[in-house]
């Protein structure tokens, strides 16, 4: 296995992929985008601005709560020996 040859490759790989990055970045610039980095990049999404949370409605926990109860009743019925 000649390591050299595999390192020149690459090298010639990370060359290409760096220019490829530069000229993506570039097109954002000009577009007048702000590079972003991380999740807020992908979701699009600034990530000065914190997310919003998710309220449940007093309805919807009561129903969760009823459903959790009954979930834990049918396992320590399971669990109890016969």
């Amino acid at each position: 296995m000649d390591t050299s040859r595999i390192l020149a490759g690459l090298r010639d790989e990370r060359d290409r992929i760096n220019k490829a990055i530069s000229a993506l970045e570039s097109l954002d610039l000009a577009a007048g985008a702000v590079p972003r980095h991380g999740r807020a990049a992908v979701a699009g999404k600034s990530a000065a601005t914190p997310p919003r949370r998710r309220r449940m409605s007093a309805a919807t926990r009561k129903h969760i709560s009823e459903m959790m109860k009954r979930r834990w009743a049918e396992r320590k019925k399971k669990s109890k020996p016969a």
